[in-house]
């Protein structure tokens, strides 16, 4: 239940503070006072987004702020719970806006979303607001109203998880189907590259490897013919190197022992010889493995033009390149199989998802059904109550093929204003006024089967007078025997049925025009409903008119 509002800098309002009743809530003033306004700001606790040209004073920061309390254990106190915010006998939340246009939200001083006040706002209050009349011709609103009689709210939140599983599934689906299309589409050149590959049969680092075994068979002769010199020039020459240096050690080996320098330079030529004559051994042995070999370098030629051919096609550089390359291709022609394997178990998980969303979608089409005759003969005694004797609604329930939204029914509230026999949809046919009546006369019906504590309606009485004034104040007071009601209206006979009756007006502060709301007294309730009734200045009769309005049972 709402239990104070206050409103600081909002619009026309510098500062207003109302404290409700649990019951019936009446607001009344002139047009253009601002009692819509005060709608507005409410608006912003239930998570309506705003700006700053809603700023009264642009240097000073908006404050709206309301008081609820709500019941323990409800679905509400375990969302507070869960969104870690402070849980208290009151729920208080505030909204602000500096002059910047940075707005900010708390619940119960902690900071909240938007999505959050919005949450909080819809399990606290059914705000009805001007125009919202034209809500009851959206198939939404009209589901809403059939499952709220019927008591399906558990079983459509049920069947919407189900159906939203449902639409991802399809979705995922869909996504499969492409991505195998266009894997499809390249399988057959991806398993050309791959098998080509496969075929060379390249072996980690073999193309550079291969090069280096090439360039030593090409050179081979070269490289023997080289090798041969030096065993001559070293070992096998009439003048060879290793034997001058023999001589000439042998020549001063007699010397040294007197020229200590010449014996350490002659331990270094010996070691010199002997190296040289290893040296040449070595290249002689080396001759003997190098050798040219024609067929084998033709054969070495031809893998290394294909190994160029492969890495110039597939734009690497390395041999380990292209082997990752051919990796790469496997993996993805695998990935195509695994794509095909993916969308079978797909298909079937939303073949079962389907099934079981179409399952509780039959059973809320069959418990809507249930309901509907009731439904309409209730709306046709509350519409003749209203004024309305030979006004009916029809309620139409077709089963589509394809599930949606709201199940597999298509819903749509037929209306007849004269008992002609012709039903068409409400929105083609029915009036602003008779539109304000029969979504006074749903809301009633609904409001027994809603947990919603508080509603609030903008006008819902626009565009009735007379009787049918006075009858709709007598659904508003049963409402507002079950749930907390505030009303805004311009029909005397539905103020007087207020348990409380408070008044917006302009007053002039500074040289602005400020809108204030207070509570009415009786006396000054009798004088206000007779103005509304008479004009400013009312007669006697006027006035008695509107004590007998509300001193009524």
């Amino acid at each position: 239940m709402l239990q104070k509002l206050t409103i600081q800098n909002y619009a026309i309002i510098a500062f207003s503070e109302i404290t409700f009743t649990d019951q019936l809530n009446i607001i009344t003033g002139e047009t253009g006072a601002g009692k819509s306004i005060i709608m507005g700001a409410l608006s912003l606790i239930l998570g309506e987004r705003a700006d700053s040209s809603i700023l009264l004073d642009k240097s000073k920061k908006m404050i709206v702020e309301a008081v609820f309390d709500f019941e323990p254990g409800s679905l509400l106190d375990k969302y507070l719970d869960t969104a870690g915010f402070d849980r208290d006998q009151e729920l208080i939340i505030r909204r602000e806006m500096g002059a910047n246009g940075k707005s900010r939200a708390f619940v119960n001083d902690s900071p909240a979303s938007i999505q959050q006040l919005q949450f909080i706002g819809s399990q606290l209050v059914d705000l009805h607001q001007q125009f919202d009349t034209l809500s009851i011709s959206s198939t939404s609103f009209q589901q809403s109203i059939l499952d709220a009689l019927a008591n399906n709210q558990a079983l459509y939140q049920d069947y919407q998880q189900d159906y939203q599983s449902w639409i991802n599934a399809k979705s995922k689906l869909s996504a499969l189907q492409e991505q195998i299309l266009q894997q499809k589409k390249e399988w057959d050149y991806l398993q050309f590259l791959y098998q080509e590959l496969e075929e060379a049969a390249f072996q980690t680092d073999e193309i550079e490897r291969t090069e280096n075994e090439l360039a030593i068979l090409a050179g081979s002769e070269q490289i023997n013919a080289g090798l041969e010199k030096i065993v001559f020039e070293v070992l096998e020459a009439p003048q060879s190197i290793a034997g001058m240096l023999k001589q000439q050690l042998q020549q001063l080996q007699s010397y040294k022992q007197n020229i200590p320098a010449l014996a350490e330079l002659l331990d270094r030529l010996q070691a010199t010889h002997v190296e040289i004559a290893e040296i040449a051994r070595d290249a002689q042995r080396l001759t003997g493995h190098l050798h040219t070999d024609p067929a084998k370098q033709q054969q070495l030629e031809e893998r290394i033009n294909l190994g160029y051919k492969l890495l110039k096609k597939h734009q690497v550089q390395h041999t380990n390149e292209l082997l990752a390359t051919q990796e790469s291709l496997l993996n993805r022609l695998q990935a195509t199989v695994e794509l095909d394997e993916a969308l079978t178990e797909t298909t079937k998980l939303a073949d079962q998802l389907e099934l079981t969303a179409r399952q509780k979608a039959q059973k809320l089409s069959k418990e809507r059904k249930k309901i509907t005759q009731s439904f309409e003969e209730s709306v046709r005694q509350l519409l003749s109550q209203v004024g309305m004797k030979s006004a009916q609604l029809q309620v139409s329930i077709t089963a589509t093929d394809t599930l949606n939204a709201f199940g597999i029914d298509q819903i749509d509230f037929l209306f007849d204003a004269n008992n002609s026999g012709n039903f068409a949809p409400v929105r083609k046919v029915a009036s602003g006024g008779e539109l304000s009546r029969l979504m006074l006369c749903i809301k009633s019906l609904v409001a027994a089967s809603m947990h919603m504590p508080t509603l609030i309606f903008d006008e819902i009485d626009s565009g009735i007078s007379g009787e049918a004034a006075k009858q709709a104040g007598h659904i508003l007071k049963k409402i507002a025997s079950t749930h907390q009601l505030i009303c805004i209206t311009h029909q005397p006979q539905i103020a007087g049925r207020a348990d409380a009756h408070f008044f917006v007006y302009k007053e002039a502060n500074s040289g602005r025009s400020n809108t204030n709301i207070r509570p009415l007294e009786k006396e000054e309730r009798v004088l206000i409903i007779a103005q509304m009734m008479s004009g400013e200045k009312p007669s006697a009769a006027a006035l008695a008119n509107a004590r007998e309005l509300i001193e009524q049972p």
